[in-house]
């Protein structure tokens, strides 16, 4: 998830009518149904849809600085998983002008945050089909009490697409939520001289009057809100480590030679020391990219190419923080959680890699630096389904954090890494939640563990540290 340190269309249901009545009529009659408007996920009942598994979004688009406009298409290969005589995409986006399913012309309307969208004729379950939007105008933030700004945020010189746990619906049509998680293939168009970084691996780039198009693919698979664009005046630097493309890029306001360059420059040393401890780094390449944006007071951890706010590299010691959103692409991004309430599945273990790395750096051992933190602990705030209030704060970092150490004070360092290593084997490319790994790690280790974990996560006094 992300670190908060610093500062942290479519036929409407209500009213459908005319021939759109027939079809669902008809549809109805065939054992064809809507699919559901959400996914079941207390915190954010509305994100992500039902009726359908999203295989891969690919997003032609071009965008202009000079007007904020963002144009073009987004194609969504996707599987029935019902009878479906219509489906929801969630979207905050431009306007849409067209939308076809195989290559036929659907009703769309916009409803609320969601696209609505009514096939022409109703959708098999355990069939393929592919959903292509037209869209254009100019994309907004989102915005929220407890969880502040994300989304598409225009900037002087281009714009930043980030943010948790929503931000991909502001700029193209999505099932937003991490247990749908799908392929992602991008390729802007912007004016010539500024740069466009976004997840995977980087492709072709091609220059046409004036105008030069990115193309990055990332073909593992990955929840929405990991996605990401970039586009300004950046210091790209491209290379390899282990055979695969690392890329980087700082914010050319920043000073060159900078502690951020620095830090970027460690990404793939960080990464083969996390792989020691968590197994093989799960994707097909590396990188990072430094913002220089003062609405951006986070860190994410964006599928192989984490975003990093500019003021975690104020001090010279400032890796941990590219420790921590390294960590996430095991624990977060390879490994997804299936609802909102497992977070601390992703950010404890990204915590506990800041302590792992302290250590490796000749500070702080892991050990100090848990009882440090038992000792400050609130106990009262939760790190397992901490409300949606509580989505960031510290009881899913630092109580998370000191959950994974218990649990290797626990078990010993020869059944603990094993548990982390399977973890992120078994459970790769997938969605997991806080019962799954209770149970990985109770048949890892061979003892019963469920009630010493969830002592660790929710007890609202100190648990006893293991062998105390």
């Amino acid at each position: 998830m992300m670190i908060r340190r610093s500062a942290l269309a479519v036929l409407a249901v209500l009213t459908i009518g005319g021939a759109a009545a027939c079809t669902k009529s008809s549809n109805a009659d065939e054992g064809f149904v809507p699919g559901a408007d959400g996914v079941g996920d207390a915190y954010f009942p509305t994100y992500g849809n039902g009726g359908y598994d999203v295989a891969g979004y690919a997003l032609t688009l071009r965008y202009d600085p000079a007007t904020d406009k963002l144009e073009g298409t987004a194609k969504i290969t996707a599987k029935a998983t019902q009878n479906l005589s219509r489906f929801n995409l969630d979207y905050r986006g431009p306007e849409v002008s067209a939308v076809t399913v195989d290559g036929a012309a659907a009703q769309q309307q916009r409803q609320a945050d969601e696209l609505v969208v009514t096939p022409k004729s109703g959708l098999h379950k355990d069939s393929t089909f592919t959903t292509v939007v037209t869209y254009a105008g100019v994309p907004q933030p989102i915005t929220s009490p407890e969880l502040g700004t994300g989304g598409w945020l225009s900037t002087p010189k281009g714009a930043i697409a980030l943010g948790q746990p929503e931000s991909a619906s502001s700029w193209y049509p999505v099932n937003d939520h991490p247990s749908d998680k799908a392929t992602f293939a991008l390729e802007m168009t912007v004016p010539a001289g500024i740069s466009v970084l976004s997840n995977g691996v980087l492709g072709e780039k091609t220059d046409q009057a004036g105008w030069t198009t990115w193309r990055w693919t990332e073909s593992e698979p990955m929840a929405s809100y990991l996605s990401t664009v970039v586009i300004g005046d950046f210091r790209v630097s491209t290379g390899s480590h282990n055979g695969k493309p690392l890329i980087t890029a700082v914010d050319n306001t920043l000073g060159r030679g900078g502690n951020a360059d620095k830090a970027m420059a460690r990404t793939g040393e960080i990464a083969d020391f996390l792989e020691t401890q968590f197994g093989p780094y799960p994707f097909d390449a590396y990188g990072g990219v430094v913002v220089d944006d003062n609405r951006i007071r986070y860190a994410l951890e964006t599928q192989s190419r984490p975003v990093y706010g500019d003021a975690f590299f104020a001090s010279s010691t400032s890796e941990w923080v590219v420790a921590h959103e390294l960590a996430h692409q095991w624990f977060g991004d390879s490994v997804s959680i299936a609802q909102w309430k497992d977070i601390w599945l992703n950010e404890g273990f990204a915590t506990y890699a800041e302590w792992l790395w302290t250590e490796h750096e000749g500070g702080p051992s892991v050990n100090a630096s848990f009882d440090r933190q038992y000792e400050g602990m609130n106990w009262a705030e939760p790190a397992y389904d901490p409300g949606r209030a509580g989505l960031f704060g510290n009881g899913v970092y630092t109580r998370g954090g000191l959950t994974v150490h218990a649990l290797r004070l626990e078990v010993g360092d020869d059944a603990f890494f094993k548990i982390l290593k399977e973890w992120t084997t078994q459970k790769r490319n997938a969605s997991a939640t806080t019962e799954d790994f209770i149970a990985l790690a109770e048949r890892v280790a061979g003892k019963p563990l469920r009630e010493f974990l969830l002592a660790w996560l929710t007890s609202k006094t100190a648990p006893p540290k293991p062998g105390s």
